[in-house]
């Protein structure tokens, strides 16, 4: 039996290195014996919110892993994105009082830097493994 359940939203923008993510963040879940339920894929990061909160109203999931890689445009689009995705973020999690992860590369990184980033997928994984047991029992 599994320690715990989770979901995982990734974006596809930038989907290269996104699903490689993804693949990283379901090895890592199975080397710590999570089950992964459910994989909800969305356009980019700053629709997240909403597959988040679906996920985080189920009594079947524990925590929900976020995946996205946001790389530097011509524009400061790259920090709107992530700064308000972010936000919304943790406030999700303090609203449904469940682990969220911020498994989001970025801002202001090249498409070379996202894509030595990608293992860091592991550790988003690890953050909601990690909170879902300290605050068990609190």
């Amino acid at each position: 039996m599994s320690i715990m359940s989770i979901g995982i939203v990734v974006s596809e923008f930038n989907y290269d290195i996104t699903m490689m993510m993804l693949e990283r963040a379901k090895a890592h879940a199975e080397f710590l014996d999570v089950e992964v339920k459910e994989v909800v894929k969305v356009p980019g990061v700053f629709d997240m919110p909403l597959a988040i909160q679906k996920l985080l109203q189920r009594k079947d999931i524990d925590g929900v892993v976020t995946l996205g890689a946001v790389i530097e445009g011509e524009t400061e689009h790259d920090d709107v994105v992530i700064s308000h995705a972010s936000r919304k973020i943790a406030d999700l999690a303090l609203q449904f009082d469940k682990p969220v992860s911020l498994g989001i590369t970025g801002p202001g990184m090249s498409r070379l830097q996202a894509e030595e980033r990608i293992e860091r997928a592991r550790a988003a994984v690890e953050s909601v493994v990690k909170m879902h047991k300290r605050l068990k029992n609190i």
